[in-house]
């Protein structure tokens, strides 16, 4: 099926079987990759392929990309908060995997279902229970929480984390570490 549609200020490509909401468009730069363009709106680059009927992953300068929504602005403020919150001070690769353990567990039938539950949920993240989590993310924990959800799917499958030096949890020591960034140790 084909469509030709005309709209003010928006346009979709030609000759694709969908049609997706867009709330923005990218046109394509010299040198850019469908890594690069996931990665400044926080889009899953299967999403972002799908969307735009890349199979190839080639991008061709001067391509319009239509931007899909892959979570709302609230909660990507809410998990750049946390991300700030629990990893200041940490690696950039290591706010990265702290953010993709939420959007790990928001994925795990043993968790809940939204970014806010999961961070919500009682006795997670310590930043909830101290208040620090109501502070201002940083730019760097902003660009983290896009890049984790640019990856999903091809790595950080961790679902916990903590700080062996300040965690007094006994049952987090008795989790399977696979990565250690920073001060954090990332376990399944």
């Amino acid at each position: 099926m084909t469509f030709s549609i005309i709209s003010i200020g928006y346009n979709l490509p030609v000759n694709t079987s969908k049609v997706y909401a867009a709330e923005k468009q990218h046109i394509a730069k010299q040198g850019e990759t469908i890594w690069d363009i996931a990665k400044q709106y926080g889009v899953p680059i299967q999403q972002l392929k799908k969307v735009n009927d890349n199979e190839n992953n080639v991008v061709i300068p001067g391509e319009t990309f239509i931007i899909p929504t892959s979570i709302s602005n609230s909660d990507k403020e809410l998990l750049s908060r946390l991300v700030h919150a629990e990893a200041k001070g940490e690696p950039y690769e290591g706010k990265v995997a702290v953010a993709a353990v939420v959007l790990n567990r928001v994925h795990d039938d043993a968790f809940p279902d939204t970014i806010s539950e999961v961070i919500y949920q009682d006795n997670q993240f310590s930043p909830v229970d101290d208040g620090s989590i109501k502070q201002p993310a940083d730019e760097d924990s902003k660009k983290a929480v896009n890049e984790a959800l640019a990856i999903q799917g091809y790595t950080y499958d961790q679902l916990y984390f903590y700080n062996p030096s300040i965690s007094s949890s006994k049952w987090m020591r008795t989790l399977h570490v696979t990565k250690i960034i920073g001060g954090h140790h990332f376990a399944i």
